[in-house]
C-alpha cells in the first residue's frame, strides 16, 4: 500500500517524474536536510497530497522483506508470509538521491528502535456540513 500512495498514479522514479534535481521540493534527503529530521508539511506534497513520502524517516511496511523473484515493474508488490525483516521505503534524510525512489526497499528488525525510521498516519479532512 505504500508503494502506490507514494508513486500516486506515477511510474516514474519518485511521484513527481524523473527529474533528480527537483527532489529537494518534495523530500528530505542528504542534498538538503542538515543531517536532521523535519516536520511532515514543509515541502510540497504527491499528486494525491501526501507529504513527505520521499525522504525525511524510512517508512515502516507491514510486508517482510525477501528479494523479488523478479526484476519487472510490481503492482502493489506483496513480501512473503513471513520472515525476520520487515520492508522500510521511502529513504531517509541522510539518505542518497537513488534511496529515496518509491521503488527502492529497505529492511530492518521489527522492534528496533532506529533514528531513521518512522510510520505514517494519514487521515482524511471532516468534510463541512
Amino acid at each position: 500500500m505504500w508503494y502506490y500512495a507514494c508513486r500516486a498514479g506515477r511510474t516514474t522514479a519518485y511521484s513527481f517524474g524523473d527529474d533528480v534535481s527537483r527532489l529537494s521540493d518534495y523530500a528530505w534527503y542528504d542534498g538538503n536536510s542538515g543531517r536532521t529530521t523535519h516536520s511532515v508539511g514543509g515541502l510540497k506534497p504527491n499528486a494525491w497530497g501526501l507529504f513527505d513520502m520521499h525522504g525525511n524517516v524510512w517508512e515502516w511496511c507491514y510486508d517482510w522483506y525477501d528479494t523479488y523473484e523478479t526484476e519487472q515493474m510490481l503492482v502493489d508488490p506483496k513480501g512473503p508470509a513471513s520472515g525476520s525483516t520487515r520492508v522500510l521505503r521511502g529513504g531517509a534524510f541522510v539518505a542518497h538521491p537513488e534511496n529515496v525512489r518509491a521503488a527502492d526497499r529497505g529492511s530492518h528488525l521489527p522492534g528496533d528502535r532506529y533514528l531513521l525510521i518512522g510510520f505514517r498516519l494519514a487521515r482524511t479532512y471532516p468534510l463541512s456540513p
